[in-house]
C-alpha cells in the first residue's frame, strides 16, 4: 500500500524458549516496535510473508531432516547443535520488484542440507537464492554477502558446487564455528577488530565480475564491541556499513534484500535499535 520501503514481517517469527536461553528470541518483535516507535516506517509498508512450504525448503534441505524437523522428531544431540526462514523468500521477491526491501528477521547461514546448526534450523538465505536463481526462464545469478561475525558455514556448504551462487563472508577467524567451510571468497579477521579496518573494498569488484541478478545481505549486527558472542570492537557506525553496501549495489541497479542475521545482547531494546540500523540506512 505504499511506496516507502518495503519491511518484511510476520507476528510468528518468534517461538517460545526456556527461561535464560541464549538466544534473543524477543528482538524480532522489538525491530518492527523500533521502527514505528520512531516513525522510521508506518504499518502501511509492512508486507506479511506466507509460511514457508516443505517443497520449497526440500529445495536445500533433505527430505529425512525436513520430517523429523517439521514433525518434532529432532533428538537430543541435534538439539544441542542447533541451540534450540520465515520472510526471507519474499523479501527477495520484493527486492526484484522493488529494487530494495529489509526483513526483520532472517540470515540463518548455520543450518546445513541435513541438519541444523547454531541457533539456525533452516537455512534462509540458502532456500531464498535457490527459489529466486530458478523462478525465472533465464537462471539468476545470487550473491549473498554475509557480515555477520560467524561465518556463513551451512550456505557456503550448499553452494560450493553451484556457479550460480557466489557467497562471500567476512567474519571473526577465531570465532564460531570452529570448523570453517570454503566460501566463494572469505575475509577472516583478527579479535579486536575496529571500524576504520573494517569496511570492505571488494564489494564493486565483485558486482563487476559476477554481475548478479540479486543480492541477498545478512546485516549481522555481532560485530558490534557490546555483542557477547562477537570479539570485534565495531561501533554504532555498522550505520556506515549497511549505507556502503546498500548504495554500492542499489546504484548499479542491482535488487538487494536484507536481513538481520545475528545479535547478542540481554538487553533486548538495545539490541533490537541495533538490528533496526540496517533500516534506517
Amino acid at each position: 500500500e505504499s511506496s516507502g520501503l518495503p519491511i518484511v514481517h510476520h507476528s510468528k517469527y518468534v517461538c517460545d524458549l526456556p527461561a535464560n536461553h541464549r538466544f534473543p528470541m524477543a528482538k524480532f518483535p522489538r525491530v518492527l516496535h523500533c521502527l514505528l516507535q520512531d516513525q522510521v516506517i508506518t504499518e502501511r509498508q509492512v508486507w506479511v510473508p506466507e509460511i514457508a512450504s516443505k517443497d520449497l525448503l526440500g529445495t536445500v534441505h533433505t527430505e529425512d531432516y525436513l520430517n523429523n524437523f517439521i514433525s518434532g522428531r529432532i533428538n537430543e544431540q541435534e538439539q544441542r547443535r542447533t541451540g534450540f526462514p520465515w520472510g526471507t523468500v519474499l523479501a527477495a521477491e520484493v527486492a526484484l520488484q522493488r529494487g530494495l526491501a529489509c526483513s526483520t528477521a532472517g540470515g540463518t547461514h548455520h543450518a546445513f542440507p541435513s541438519y541444523g546448526s547454531g541457533f539456525c534450523l533452516l537455512n534462509d538465505l540458502a532456500v531464498a537464492a535457490k527459489y529466486l536463481m530458478n523462478s525465472s526462464s533465464r537462471k539468476r545469478k545470487v550473491l549473498i554477502v554475509d557480515l555477520d561475525v560467524h561465518q556463513g558455514d551451512g550456505t557456503a556448504f550448499i553452494f560450493k558446487d553451484e556457479p550460480s551462487v557466489f557467497t562471500f563472508s567476512v567474519h571473526c577467524g577465531k570465532n564460531f564455528p570452529v570448523r570453517k567451510q570454503q566460501s566463494d571468497l572469505d575475509i577472516s579477521v583478527e579479535d579486536g577488530l575496529e571500524d576504520k579496518e573494517y569496511l570492505s573494498t571488494h564489494l564493486p569488484w565483485l558486482l563487476e565480475t559476477f554481475r548478479p541478478d540479486l543480492l541477498l545481505y545478512d546485516a549481522g549486527v555481532d560485530p558490534h564491541w557490546e555483542d557477547e558472542l562477537g570479539r570485534l570492537r565495531l561501533t554504532d557506525q555498522l550505520y556506515q556499513r549497511d549505507l556502503y553496501v546498500m548504495k554500492t549495489v542499489v546504484k548499479r541497479g542491482i535488487p538487494i534484500a536484507t536481513v538481520i542475521g545475528g545479535g547478542y545482547s540481554r538487553d533486548i531494546n538495545k539490541l533490537a535499535l541495533r538490528h533496526s540500523i540496517v533500516h534506517r540506512a
